[in-house]
């Protein structure tokens, strides 16, 4: 692939990466950090400085990415419970508030 505006010539590298949990889902952070490796990726033998700095970003991305997931989560079990009390399941409801 190569990009004109930036005149670089990039070879498009295919990974593949699984990661798995053991009876239980990935939690926000896990996720983030599999999102944050997809958004940024910098060589080893890049510029130290800019290396540092792309590290210390991802870092950083990792932490909000990992709060708004967990602010999404939130959202969602509202929404669960409000559909499980309006449809008459109180009980339901209050279990999927607790967790």
């Amino acid at each position: 692939m190569s990009i004109p505006a930036l005149d670089l010539n990039v070879t498009p590298t295919f990974t593949v990466d699984v990661k798995t949990t053991s009876n239980r889902g990935f939690t926000p952070e896990e996720v983030a950090e599999r999102c944050a490796e997809k958004i940024i990726s910098i060589s080893d033998t890049a510029n130290p400085v800019i290396r540092d700095q792309a590290r210390a970003f991802k870092k950083h991305l990792i932490k909000v990415l990992s709060f708004y997931m967990r602010e999404a989560i939130k959202s969602d079990r509202t929404t669960i419970y409000n559909a499980l009390s309006d449809a008459g399941h109180q009980d339901l409801a209050e279990l999927t508030r607790r967790i």
